[in-house]
């Protein structure tokens, strides 16, 4: 089954870090990237632009209307995100415990694949 790991945080958290401090961040990325690679569980993965690039689609009145910025109001945004293929939520918890958790949360959550021809139900849908 495929799992996906979000990533939530601070914007600008990283960047206050110090050098020293990334690169302890980001070898914890580069483990778990490592792992998902060695043992085949890796899709796409991606970090995300600063919210301020975002924008948003709400439809007002039967007509998309276009605004600047993320769906919600919050401290914490949506800073990227891991698609992982593993067996089970356990195996997916125990990849995510590999990435830094001191400075982001981090949700896991079922994932389905879906498109033309191709719609796959999770157990919850």
């Amino acid at each position: 089954m495929l799992y996906s790991i979000l990533i939530f945080g601070e914007e600008g958290t990283f960047d206050q870090l110090s050098e020293d401090e990334q690169a302890a961040v980001m070898s914890k990325h580069y483990a778990l990237q490592g792992r998902l690679a060695e043992e085949k569980q890796n899709g796409p993965a991606a970090k995300l632009h600063a919210t301020a690039t975002a924008v948003t689609l709400r439809e007002q009145g039967g007509v998309p209307v276009v605004t600047d910025g993320p769906f919600v109001e919050t401290k914490e945004h949506l800073l990227g995100f891991y698609t992982i293929e593993c067996n089970t939520i356990e195996e997916a918890i125990e990849a995510a415990k590999l990435l830094p958790l001191d400075i982001a949360s981090v949700e896991v959550r079922p994932i389905s694949w879906f498109g033309p021809g191709q719609v796959t139900a999770s157990e919850d849908d």
